[in-house]
């Protein structure tokens, strides 16, 4: 929520758009949101790009029905489709990695069959009360962490998040609900990355084919980079906001140096995500050898 905060004082402060700025923050922060209660668990959730893609293409096109169903349609896909993948790899105990690649190879592939192969752009009406609310993604964004940081910290549901990444076998010998938190968990993130997508539509008035490409890099990220480790049972809500945070501030200092090709932007956050990776495995070894 600072970092949100802070980075509107900058948009003001610099003349730059500061609604579309935000905007993008703020999508990234809800899906960010989802991506650390699965990782805390111990997963993780590759699919949330093209989850919050299709969302976007739904919600354009349901547009034409009234807002409720412009928001109720992708959440209810979003909602079945974390459902399946959770019980896939809670139940089926398959790599959630696996699982989650597929899907998000099922819904791309979904996506550019609906968009005609990309060839057909749903525009939103400029009647619909969907583009008041894509207005809203910074205030949604806000609420989200407040109720999400609650959720993660002061509820069983966030002690059994945490139990679960730590250890799964021990948290079933406790009588903890392994296969539904993680479900839940996976429901969480699918439906964030939807609703991420509906506000994108709404903001922009249409829902692009490429909408969310490799979305989950910087995801996983702003996750890693906010102190959640991959390996789950650690992080927190407020960190993930933070990388948020410093992501957006890497991105204002390399546009101010001239800027860069978006390109150029993704194989740098890819670069940025394995050294994170490394940090936090040498900080563990340190540790463990105190």
């Amino acid at each position: 929520m600072v970092a949100l905060i802070v980075l509107l004082a900058i948009d003001l402060a610099s003349g730059v758009n500061v609604t579309a700025l935000t905007g993008q923050a703020a999508t990234l922060a809800i899906i960010a949101l989802g991506m650390t209660f699965v990782v805390v668990t111990g997963g993780i959730d590759l699919s949330v790009g093209s989850v919050y893609g299709l969302s976007a293409v739904l919600a354009a096109y349901a547009s034409q029905w009234g807002v409720a169903a412009a928001v109720a349609v992708p959440l209810a896909a979003g909602a079945l489709f974390g459902a399946t993948q959770g019980w896939l790899i809670s139940r089926k105990l398959l790599p959630s990695f696996v699982v989650t690649l597929c899907g998000a190879l099922f819904v791309r592939g979904l996506l550019r069959f609906i968009k005609t192969e990309g060839h057909e752009t749903y525009l939103v009406p400029r009647t619909s009360g969907l583009l008041w609310v894509g207005q809203l993604t910074v205030v949604v964004a806000v609420v989200l962490y407040l109720a999400g940081g609650l959720l993660l910290q002061r509820t069983s549901f966030g002690l059994r998040v945490f139990a679960v990444g730590g250890s799964e076998d021990a948290s079933a010998l406790m009588g903890v609900p392994v296969v539904r938190t993680k479900i839940t968990a996976y429901v969480l993130s699918a439906v964030l990355a939807s609703l991420a997508g509906v506000l994108s539509a709404g903001h922009l008035g249409m829902a692009v084919t490429s909408a969310g490409l490799w979305l989950e890099v910087e995801v996983v990220l702003v996750v890693v980079i906010g102190g959640t480790a991959l390996t789950g049972g650690v992080g927190s809500v407020s960190g993930t906001l933070l990388g948020v945070g410093v992501l957006w501030a890497l991105r204002g200092l390399v546009n101010e140096a001239g800027g860069m090709s978006m390109s150029i932007q993704t194989a740098l956050s890819g670069v940025l995500l394995v050294v994170v990776v490394i940090a936090q495995a040498m900080a563990r070894g340190i540790r463990r050898a105190r």
